[in-house]
């Protein structure tokens, strides 16, 4: 390996979390229609619908894109997700994560 190829592999590297990141506050607002579903904080008024609160954020943005392009199938969810951008996942995903989800007591 040369050392141009190091170095850009470094810059690479350093950029991914700044790319694989989202604004929660931003979140907070985008998640309104969620709310419906989901409860205030993300946890469910229904034990139909998942709790969102402290979700990790790689599987909310995996679950959000695979509701979009039909990986997965729900068509309530498809259409929520269907108009989400990259940066509207990345911050729901954001919000969700920081919040603090059940606990289980033993």
């Amino acid at each position: 390996m040369n050392l141009k190829t190091i170095l850009l592999a470094s810059v690479l590297a350093a950029a991914l979390p700044a790319v694989a990141s989202g604004d929660g506050a931003a979140g907070k607002k985008k998640a309104e229609p969620c709310k419906a579903c989901h409860g205030e904080a993300g946890v469910s008024v229904s034990p139909e619908f998942p709790n969102l609160a402290g979700q990790h954020f790689d599987y909310m943005v995996a679950a959000l894109n695979h509701y979009k392009n039909g990986k997965r199938k729900n068509e309530i969810m498809k259409g929520q997700a269907a108009n989400l951008s990259v940066r509207d996942i990345n911050d729901l995903a954001a919000y969700y994560s920081g919040l603090k989800g059940l606990s289980v007591k033993y």
